[in-house]
């Protein structure tokens, strides 16, 4: 598993990397009820290309699943991010999975949540703005993609408020909004070149 997505994130790199930069984002469980420091669960790798259209698909570059019967007893909750070893903290939202995801039979599948916002191309994980996870079960006659698979959804800039628009005021001081044009106001000249067409065509007749 660990050389499958060695060679995966590898490969990722090597395509992205004369036009972008591919971030390795490092995911972490704890249980929910515990004080114990957060396990390393995945990495998972993906291509911030500013047009994702052109970005090459994540991959999970790393994944250790643990051990349900196990580490996970008496621990039905879990918690799942991006921490930070060095600073101690969860550097990202975190959610909150059922152990259960984690059971024979089911793929991982990870979601990450990045914030696209920044334009001047420096990224980190601090851009991940949240990680969600679930098992999806595998299908008996599913021979393929069963292992760990990532995507990325990128946030969208919103619609923009429009800054020192004039504000048009009635004479009672009141603001004058826009009203939609009947289709008479609309294609009055039509029906104006009818006309004159239709007279001028009576007119040759006679």
């Amino acid at each position: 598993m660990r050389l499958l997505a060695s060679l995966a994130s590898a490969l990722l790199v090597a395509a992205t990397a004369a036009t972008a930069q591919v971030i390795t984002v490092p995911i972490y469980i704890q249980p929910v009820n515990s004080s114990s420091v957060p396990s390393f669960l995945a990495e998972v790798s993906y291509d911030t290309a500013q047009d994702p259209s052109s970005a090459v698909a994540p991959v999970v570059s790393a994944y250790e699943a643990p051990e349900i019967l196990d580490d996970l007893r008496g621990h039905e909750l879990l918690r799942i991010g991006v921490y930070d070893k060095a600073e101690k903290k969860w550097v990202s939202s975190t959610s909150v999975i059922s152990a259960e995801n984690f059971g024979k039979g089911y793929a991982p599948h990870i979601v990450l949540s990045v914030d696209e916002s920044n334009q001047e191309g420096s990224y980190d994980n601090r851009h991940v703005l949240g990680v969600a996870f679930k098992g999806i079960r595998i299908d008996a006659g599913q021979t393929r993609d069963f292992g760990p698979q990532a995507v990325v959804v990128r946030t969208a800039q919103g619609k923009q408020p429009e800054l020192n628009k004039p504000v048009v005021l009635s004479p009672e001081g009141k603001q004058v909004v826009p009203q939609e044009k009947t289709l008479l106001q609309k294609y009055w000249w039509v029906i104006a070149i009818v006309m004159v067409l239709s007279l001028g065509g009576g007119g040759d007749g006679k």
